[in-house]
């Protein structure tokens, strides 16, 4: 990321109160940073952690405040961790005790720790997907509340094209997995309460990429080495390249934008379609029973996962 970027200062975001999670670096700091220029006040939360979500300092939290602070915007520091149920809600009220509102919730905190599924600990998969899903859920589970009874809110969570690409990356694809699907329930139930719910895909060099050993695990399993080139050597451009979008859908301007999924960065912003059943084959079940094994063999194949099929089908190597 560039980290002296400072966006255009404008207004649409004047009298509001975001937070943003693991806002002290990268991605995180770039949303603090555009959601400020916008006129948001900010609640710059992130513990401070290693990559790997191991030690903690105050600096990187405090440093953004700075930032924000000398080019004229309005921040506050928490240094809480999202995977902590009862620290999550300080997170929250943190806005409320500082500002008295809280009316943009960008769920960006996260952590890495790679594996193949079979070399993977299951401390690092439950570190993992404690940080990025649980860690969406519990700032949800206390925000969704404050932002039911004032009858406004925009939340932003962060999935990954590793939802649609996991090769590589267990517990971290798992996780954005599921933040899609919570992404999707949530702006479902909370849609007659004016809460927007969307999620994006960044495409940006973020720590999540330094020291990246996935091509290298890949190799080593005997699998193939996909995207290891430019993007994992630093071609990617910085998160204020993907912020302008979660700012937008923060303004007044995406009140009708809701549980979508969006890839952003790099130049390019997209939407992926949600999952949705391409073909199917049909028995009348009540007169002619179940499907038979023999049944199956021959009408799957040749109806269902054919080479050409648009399914998520996974040939073998």
């Amino acid at each position: 990321m560039t980290e002296d970027y400072i966006p255009p200062r404008g207004s649409r975001l004047e009298g509001k109160v975001a937070i943003v999670t693991g806002a002290g670096r990268g991605i995180g700091r770039a949303h603090a940073i555009a959601l400020a220029a916008e006129g948001a006040k900010i609640i710059v939360n992130d513990p401070g952690v290693e990559r790997n979500g191991s030690g903690g300092t105050i600096a990187p939290a405090d440093e953004v405040v700075s930032f924000i602070r000398e080019n004229g915007g309005d921040a506050t520091a928490n240094y809480n961790s999202v995977a902590d149920y009862q620290e999550a809600e300080q997170i929250i009220a943190s806005a409320l005790e500082a500002y008295g509102q809280l009316d943009i919730l960008v769920n960006n905190a996260g952590i890495a720790r790679e594996g193949l599924f079979h070399q993977i600990s299951a401390d690092d998969f439950h570190a993992v997907v404690n940080t990025h899903l649980k860690g969406t859920f519990n700032t949800c589970h206390h925000a969704v509340p404050v932002m039911m009874k004032q009858k406004f809110g925009r939340i932003i969570n962060t999935a990954s094209s590793q939802w649609r690409n996991p090769e590589g990356r267990t517990a971290y694809s798992a996780a954005k997995g599921g933040i899609v699907s919570l992404t999707w329930d949530l702006a479902f139930e909370l849609r007659k309460f004016n809460i927007t719910v969307n999620a994006i895909a960044p495409m940006a060099q973020t720590r999540a990429f330094t020291n990246y050993q996935h091509p290298q695990m890949l190799s080593d399993a005997g699998l193939s080495v996909k995207k290891a080139g430019d993007e994992l050597a630093g071609a990617r451009p910085g998160g204020e390249h993907v912020s302008p979008l979660v700012v937008w859908l923060a303004t007044q301007s995406a009140e009708n934008v809701n549980g979508c999924i969006f890839r952003a960065g790099s130049g390019k912003f997209g939407i992926y379609t949600h999952p949705t059943e391409t073909r199917s084959v049909n028995k009348d079940w009540r007169n002619k029973g179940r499907w038979t094994l023999e049944e199956l063999r021959k009408v799957i194949p040749s109806s269902l996962t054919f080479d050409d099929s648009v399914a998520p089908f996974i040939p073998n190597r």
